[in-house]
């Protein structure tokens, strides 16, 4: 069940909790991790975020990571129609799936509203449970006498009100400037998850998980739970107050609390090297630093026939005019140029829309020179080597790049998946193995 290629998420499996489906997946081998989801909740349409994909294969690098969706979302079970979500048939879906893999005990890695579903399955069931690891944790989300963070219940009201109105919209997904900030203006982070938000609820239903979410209290739990338990927070994190996430673990004897840069609630970056090390008691090996990012290639095509018949002077004189033109385009489109391949360049972008928008200029404004390129884009996390970058990604951007045809732009999957609904139109090339990058890798011509 751990083998699978780079960017296919693991194989989904279903069992059986009571009444209800669970789908779940697993990746990885070693001490066993249950993941308990958070509000979006879909196991496929959540590996589309490369961080994602990222976070999940870390976690199996050193554990064997078991997530599933919780019924009424996702790819479980949905609820008949005007029944609600109980507590103890949730827990059932825990314990089932816990069973469907032979896990005796695990820690459970939870998120967001996952949180309180965890916390109690471990206060309820300690001999299952050999960690307890809660990310953006609220005990509870109204303000009370004594308990001063949050907001009060008519404001929730009105969020709600605006969750449902714009749950899956595309261009203005529900809560994305609160759920990641950092993001608000990236088209491709949009359309996905709105994408995702759609393959977990209905609106209604959106509203109703919400609804059900703020007015929990799990408070008078804390005290019964007894297994280790670690507690990650962001600073800025603006749907759950780091105020929360510290009374939450001032109140679980023992408890570890570590509070993290950034504002994204989404996103799980920065907290792989915590999660192994209270999974496993190591700490892992230094890692270099980590982005993700949209890489592209661009080479000039039969350069070394076209210097000929040019001949040395103006050969130059046409290289200049060319790195100048690619420069301005970078600018234009904010990309980072990373390295001058000699025919060709290396550059990043935070976006994958901006790269083939900047790979169509570059091609337009070598046309106009009489040359042609051929450009290549992929998407995935590098690894930053100072001002150079490395890693897997990169190199299966190159070979991309080496497949494309004079004049084409080429995406791997990855992008034209990240980019689904956008403008763009994507014309399959098929399925290629690439030099030196395993698997077989789908290949999109955009046009």
């Amino acid at each position: 069940m751990s083998s699978i290629a780079r960017d296919d998420p693991p194989p989904p499996r279903y069992t059986q909790a009571g009444r209800a489906s669970i789908a779940y997946q697993v990746i990885g081998e070693g001490p066993d991790v249950v993941l308990v989801p958070g509000f979006l909740d879909h196991l496929e349409a959540i590996w589309q975020d490369p961080g994602f994909a990222d976070f999940s294969r870390r976690v199996a690098s050193f554990a064997r990571l078991t997530a599933f969706d919780k019924r009424g979302t996702g790819m479980s079970d949905r609820l008949p129609s005007g029944e609600e979500l109980r507590l103890d048939e949730r827990m059932d879906d825990i314990r089932a799936v816990m069973d469907a893999v032979e896990i005796k005990r695990a820690v459970l890695l939870a998120q967001a509203d996952g949180v309180p579903l965890a916390t109690v399955f471990a206060a309820t069931f300690p001999d299952r449970v050999s960690g307890l690891i809660a990310y953006a944790a609220s005990a509870r989300m109204l303000p009370e006498a004594g308990y001063c963070t949050g907001l009060p219940p008519a404001q929730w009201e009105e969020q709600l009100d605006i969750l449902e109105g714009r749950w899956g919209d595309p261009d203005q997904p529900a809560g994305i400037e609160v759920i990641t900030p950092s993001r608000v203006n990236d088209s491709a982070w949009r359309s996905m998850l709105a994408r995702i938000q759609r393959l977990t609820f209905s609106p209604p239903t959106a509203r109703a998980y919400q609804r059900m979410v703020v007015y929990q209290d799990i408070r008078d739990v804390l005290p019964a739970v007894d297994v280790p338990t670690l507690v990650l927070h962001r600073q800025g994190d603006l749907m759950y107050p780091v105020d929360q996430g510290r009374w939450y673990a001032e109140h679980i004897a023992g408890a570890r609390f570590v509070e993290l840069p950034g504002e994204d609630h989404f996103t799980m970056a920065g907290t792989v090297e915590e999660i192994e090390e209270f999974v496993t008691g190591q700490r892992g090996r230094a890692t270099p630093d980590t982005a993700l990012a949209t890489i592209l290639f661009t080479d000039i095509v039969d350069s070394t026939q076209s210097a000929a018949a040019a001949g040395d002077r103006r050969w130059r004189e046409l290289l200049d005019l060319h790195d100048a033109m690619v420069r301005r385009q970078l600018e234009r489109f904010c990309g980072r140029e990373i390295k001058h391949t000699g025919d060709g360049f290396l550059a990043t972008f935070d976006g994958p829309a901006r790269a083939i928008e900047a790979a169509w200029a570059i091609r337009d404004g070598s046309q106009a020179l009489d040359l042609e390129i051929r450009a290549g884009l992929h998407t995935g996390v590098i690894e930053l080597r100072g001002s150079d970058v490395s890693g897997t990604a990169v190199n299966l951007a190159a070979r991309v790049q080496a497949a494309a045809r004079p004049s084409e732009v080429l995406v791997s999957r990855t992008v034209a998946d990240l980019l689904a609904g956008a403008s763009f139109t994507f014309t399959d090339r098929g399925s290629q193995e690439l030099k030196g990058v395993p698997g077989v890798w789908q290949l999109f011509s955009v046009a």
